[in-house]
């Protein structure tokens, strides 16, 4: 089906043009990002250059104000140049579009931190450890944050940590004893203790440079203290987390492609013309086709 019939509204299809206007450099780039494990950090850049980086921050706020709909066709459009490239960014968009929409923070800091994103701030939730497996099921992070000396110190590891080369925030999980429950913290990477452990060598998504974050004392005011939960979040959905379908969905798509271009031009000796003129292969391109 053709993704034209899902592009219904001026935005669309003015970010869409934008977007495909970077295909090129991402799609070019992808083996590369691929087979030697490297993050594209000049993708990133450029999607910050252009202003996508803003899109799921409200209007009110100085961004596009995007739906998730719009987030899923445009995430799907990358994922189909470069999976590492979408997935990175699509957890940026999906962090923002969720603090937003939700105002999970005090206003004045969503205020102080829609600024940070209007000038190519990147953030993503620091949320998994190796201990607990999902944060979606409930897990006790072992990380801890203390209170000493009117300010929070913050120590321990999360892994799974994507786009960490370029991230310049991290909103990161951790166990509050004093108040028992999950606070969240918004740490900037310069912070004195924290570092990235490279970890990652994934046989999928190598690009993505998906690491651990090491947090040693990491110290922190009290503004930095964004969010707490006794808990997880219950039945509430978030719908900002299609970007990971999104995500896949564009991938399978550049699959199906090239499996067609593939059919297309093998032309191998024991046929005349090439396999794509063969009916069992016709049928299985008809089927990805309509599918």
């Amino acid at each position: 089906m053709s993704k034209e019939l899902f592009i219904t509204t001026d935005l669309q299809k003015e970010w869409m043009a934008k977007i495909m206007g970077l295909e090129s450099q991402i799609r070019g780039s992808a083996e590369k990002t691929d087979k030697l494990a490297v993050f594209p950090k000049e993708n990133i850049q450029s999607l910050v250059e252009l202003g996508y980086t803003t899109l799921t921050l409200p209007k009110k706020y100085g961004g596009g104000g995007i739906t998730v709909k719009d987030m899923v066709l445009l995430q799907e459009t990358i994922a189909s140049f470069d999976g590492a490239t979408a997935l990175s960014i699509g957890w940026h968009q999906g962090a923002v579009g969720d603090l937003y929409e939700n105002e999970l923070w005090e206003t004045s800091r969503l205020d102080h931190f829609a600024k940070d994103v209007l000038n190519g701030a990147l953030v993503n939730r620091a949320a998994s450890e190796a201990q607990t497996g999902s944060p979606t099921r409930g897990g006790r992070p072992r990380t801890t944050a203390v209170k000493k000396d009117g300010h929070w110190v913050i120590t321990g590891q999360k892994n799974f940590t994507s786009m960490s080369p370029v991230l310049t925030h991290f909103l990161v999980s951790a166990w509050v004893e004093e108040r028992e429950g999950i606070g969240f913290f918004l740490i900037k990477r310069d912070s004195e203790g924290l570092s990235i452990k490279e970890t990652w060598n994934m046989l999928g998504m190598r690009g993505t440079e998906s690491h651990d974050l090491v947090l040693n004392n990491v110290k922190v005011n009290e503004e930095a203290f964004v969010e707490f939960s006794k808990g997880p979040r219950g039945d509430k959905l978030n719908g900002w987390l299609l970007h990971i379908p999104a995500c896949y969905l564009g991938i399978a798509q550049a699959a199906r492609d090239y499996a067609v271009k593939f059919a297309v031009e093998y032309k191998p000796n024991s046929i005349q013309g090439s396999i794509s003129e063969l009916p069992n292969v016709q049928s299985h391109i008809g089927k990805l086709i309509s599918n």
